[in-house]
């Protein structure tokens, strides 16, 4: 089976299983008894009616109309497809409904219509205005779709946006502002060819002229030849708006001196010997998908210095309408926009075009693992997978709208707002709201034992963007220098961070002395402790935290946990600090869930238990969460005579002799724990109300088991592990930690912490 053939399989297989289609419908509200019924249907949405008859706007408090996009189309013009009609179109604009959702947070529903006639089309779309908050139209043939465009936007009080003329703008006017800065030119001087005169095509020219450039320097051309003054075949008023007094006739004659070549036409239209004629460091747009009108290296062969965008994933500088559609609709809906206006697009475009300029993120490196994600001729414009874009982008749009007076509702805090919008792609960042906020107080050294990895590298670069924490790196100086560069990265090794070189550091001959003075009555001998001090990167960061040149050690990235504790514990145990457990936050959709101890302890003794329990319970509150611990087993309240119980149940009697501060229960199954309903009807006097937050476990295989569940099988994020009982004076990450997670750990790690937690 050829490679096509695979392909188109795997994509039928995709659309088919394990359900058809990629989109289901899911209730928000709860629906389990009668008085659930009695709100959500009669008599109780009769208030929520009543109010929205009152004031229309109060539709977008009680239902989903601030939130639900409709995307529209009746199949005319399909991708690359041409006229496959409305029902055909059901899968495109299925899947446009998933990047609303996925990037953006947006519902949507897919509204394919059987209609030809353009304003027949127009009518139906106007009639839907009660249902949605704004409407994407899409795959609608030229010039129905500037016809459709025009009446749903005279008639309706909501955003109306056709993405193949506009969203294809933007991205194409953000792609052309970061593509003269490279190349060292401006908007108001450039000469523009441009070969295609359908609706994408005249939408881009118009963003052009909205961002400088000169309407006598734009020259359009169509399979006809070039657009000029007087010409009838093939003409309509968009076109028309172009046309140049000239005896000029085809592309060939025009591209002489042009730096900037946008093809939204076909394969294969743009010659080498035409780009030959093109000014120097000319800007190619070979748009046409999937073959675009000229290939890069072909391109390249003969302007080396060319730089080239595509519509193509496998090339540098993809233009993809999924950087903006999403984001701009986000802006418009959460200030209830009754339109999108030319300002709003241009500050769509001015975000797109400074995310791409600012350093990279670690999330859209992961995404994009090996391509060259720094600002310059091959990365102009930001991933698709950019976690920042929706905070950016949608915040620029919702200003702009807020600016021109076609916002309905106000944002008075643009900060917070940007927090929100953050919220839906970093799962945690509501949660690590108030760890960061202490961790700005403070101003904690934290040393990261393995600090060439690219991770803890992204981590060094927000940390000193987002807390007032120092990062210490321990790595060789000429590595980390060379992947900040290669990454992108803004920081340096000795200007932004400190550096500890294990191969040739100053501090050598104090550090393994100091390491020799810890150990020499555990069989370590002076040439063990250089040894040591040479290649032990976790013990040369405990060392600094020992001799108080560092707050808190970070370490793990590689390596099994119980080997990194070995050396946390040698060095900074002893007195009031004992690591006690470990303790994993799960961020997963209904909420979030601790989980301990998932490595220190592999069976604890009753005494070990309470204290995780306790340590639990302190650290649950540094994220301003109120502890309710529960104390899992498969025994239940003593109906099974196990180990786990047994030590379990001798805890709680420990836990019992002090008056504690938090609630907790056990010894208790996972599903009576989180089940309040249950736990009442098998244990009525429980001293816990509602659902724990907190599990406790007294075997780590449960504990870990329940941990790695959560994250491979309910989507769950994990922040941790926390080592407990060290004071914060070191922790110990996973493997599969991310940048992200990173800078949790650098968050939970710059905070003081009291009573050795």
């Amino acid at each position: 089976m050829s490679d096509n053939q695979n392909l188109r399989q795997a994509a039928l297989h995709y659309h088919e299983f394990p359900q058809p289609g990629k989109l289901e419908i899911r209730a928000t509200k709860p629906m389990a008894n009668g008085r659930d019924l009695a709100r959500a249907y009669s008599p109780g949405v009769a208030e929520a009616c009543i109010e929205i008859k009152a004031d229309a706007a109060n539709a977008a408090r009680y239902t989903s109309r601030g939130n639900l996009v409709a995307v529209v189309t009746n199949g005319s013009a399909v991708l690359g497809l041409g006229n496959i009609g409305a029902l055909a179109s059901k899968p495109v604009m299925e899947g446009k409904a998933v990047l609303f959702k996925n990037f953006a947070g947006i519902d949507c529903f897919d509204i394919e219509v059987n209609e030809s006639d353009p304003e027949k089309l127009a009518d139906i779309v106007c009639a839907l205005e009660p249902t949605f908050g704004a409407i994407n139209l899409e795959d609608i043939k030229a010039p129905d779709c500037f016809i459709v465009e025009k009446l749903c936007r005279e008639r309706m009080n909501i955003p109306v946006f056709h993405d193949d003329q506009h969203g294809t703008a933007i991205v194409v006017g953000a792609a052309a502002k970061n593509a003269l800065h490279v190349a060292g030119k401006g908007f108001d001087d450039i000469k523009i060819v441009s070969t295609g005169g359908g609706a994408a095509g005249i939408a881009c020219l118009n963003m052009l002229l909205k961002l400088g450039v000169k309407r006598e320097n734009i020259w359009l051309c169509d399979i006809h030849g070039l657009v000029y003054k007087g010409r009838t075949e093939d003409m309509n008023p968009h076109k028309a708006a172009f046309a140049q007094d000239t005896d000029l006739r085809t592309l060939d004659e025009v591209i002489d001196g042009a730096d900037l070549f946008l093809g939204l036409s076909g394969p294969n239209v743009l010659k080498p010997e035409m780009v030959a004629k093109m000014a120097d460091r000319p800007i190619i747009f070979a748009l046409a998908n999937p073959n675009p009108e000229i290939m890069p290296d072909v391109a390249r062969k003969v302007k080396p210095d060319a730089i080239i965008a595509t519509g193509r994933s496998d090339f540098p500088n993809q233009v993809n309408n999924v950087l903006c559609f999403p984001f701009i609709f986000r802006g418009a809906l959460d200030v209830g926009a009754t339109e999108i206006n030319d300002e709003m697009q241009v500050a769509c475009v001015e975000g797109i075009a400074e995310l791409a300029r600012a350093t990279t993120s670690a999330e859209a490196a992961a995404a994009y693992k090996g391509e060259q994600l720094t600002f310059g001729a091959d990365y102009l414009i930001p991933k698709p997978f950019d976690p920042r874009l929706v905070a950016v982008v949608s915040s620029a749009v919702a200003k702009a709208a807020m600016e021109t007076g076609v916002a309905t509702r106000q944002i008075d805090d643009m900060s917070a707002y940007k927090q929100k919008l953050n919220q839906t792609v970093f799962k945690s960042a509501m949660l690590m709201r108030p760890v960061f906020e202490a961790a700005r107080a403070a101003a904690r050294r934290i040393v990261f034992a393995e600090g060439e990895d690219e991770r803890v590298l992204r981590a060094a670069q927000a940390i000193l963007e987002e807390t007032t924490e120092t990062p210490i790196l321990i790595g060789r100086p000429e590595v980390i220098e060379s992947r900040c560069e290669k990454l992108g990265l803004d920081i340096r090794p000795g200007t932004h961070f400190q550096i500890v070189n294990p191969e040739n550091d100053p501090r050598y001959y104090d550090y393994w002395n100091s390491y020799h003075r810890l150990m020499m009555r555990n069989g370590v001998t002076p040439d063990i402790a250089k040894a040591v001090m040479r290649t032990n990167t976790t013990a040369i960061g405990a060392i600094m935290v020992h001799r108080g040149e560092a707050d808190s050690l970070i370490c793990g990235t590689f390596g099994e946990y119980r080997w990194h504790l070995n050396y946390v514990s040698q060095m900074l145990g002893g007195g009031n600090y004992a690591p006690h457990g470990a303790l994993s936050l799960m961020i997963l959709e209904d909420g979030p869930l601790f989980i301990a101890d998932t490595h220190v302890r592999v069976e604890p003794t009753p005494e070990q238990i309470a204290q995780t329990v306790i340590g639990a319970a302190r650290h649950v509150r540094r994220f301003g969460l109120e502890p309710k611990i529960a104390l899992c087993s498969q025994s239940q309240f003593g109906n099974t005579p196990c180990d786990t119980g047994a030590r379990l149940r001798a805890a709680l009697e420990l836990l019992d002799d002090k008056r504690r501060d938090f609630v907790y229960e056990g010894e208790m199954n996972i599903d009576t724990a989180l089940d309040p309903d249950l736990r009442a009807r098998i244990f009525p006097s429980s001293r816990m109300e509602g659902a724990a937050n907190v599990l406790i476990f007294a075997h780590a295989d449960a504990a870990s088991g329940v941990r790695n569940i959560l994250k491979m099988r309910a989507d769950g994020l994990e922040v941790g592990p926390i080592l407990m009982g060290m004071g914060n004076r070191a922790h110990i990450v996973s493997p599969s930690i991310t940048a992200r997670g990173l800078l949790n750990m650098a968050a939970i790690a710059g905070t003081p912490v009291t009573h050795y937690g």
